[in-house]
């Protein structure tokens, strides 16, 4: 039953991550973030040929705690989320990829 909680809560997790990462209205913390915040980063990690990201979407990257973030990379594409460029922000950043994330 344990498995199964854990199980529900990294799926309402994501859900939320990725709900305010779209533009939904209500923010929930996590990994260090405000998860409202993530909206910012949306143009960098959608579509073919996303611009780079700008000052603010990397702001909140150096905020996150990306190990943590990386735990949802497998949703990504059910939410219209590049996985291959959202993975990219860290770099073009300035940070160095965490191995969570690869």
């Amino acid at each position: 039953m344990a498995q199964s909680s854990g199980k529900a809560l990294v799926q309402w997790l994501a859900a939320a991550l990725f709900i305010a990462l779209l533009g939904g209205a209500q923010a929930v913390a996590l990994c260090n973030i405000d998860t409202s915040q993530l909206k910012s980063c949306r143009a960098a990690a959608t579509g073919e040929h996303p611009p780079p990201p700008d000052k603010k979407c990397c702001d909140v990257v150096r905020q996150a705690n990306l190990p943590c973030l990386c735990k949802y990379k497998s949703a990504l594409p059910s939410f219209g989320i590049n996985p291959t460029q959202a993975l990219k922000l860290p770099s073009e950043c300035g940070l160095s990829t965490p191995p969570e994330c690869q």
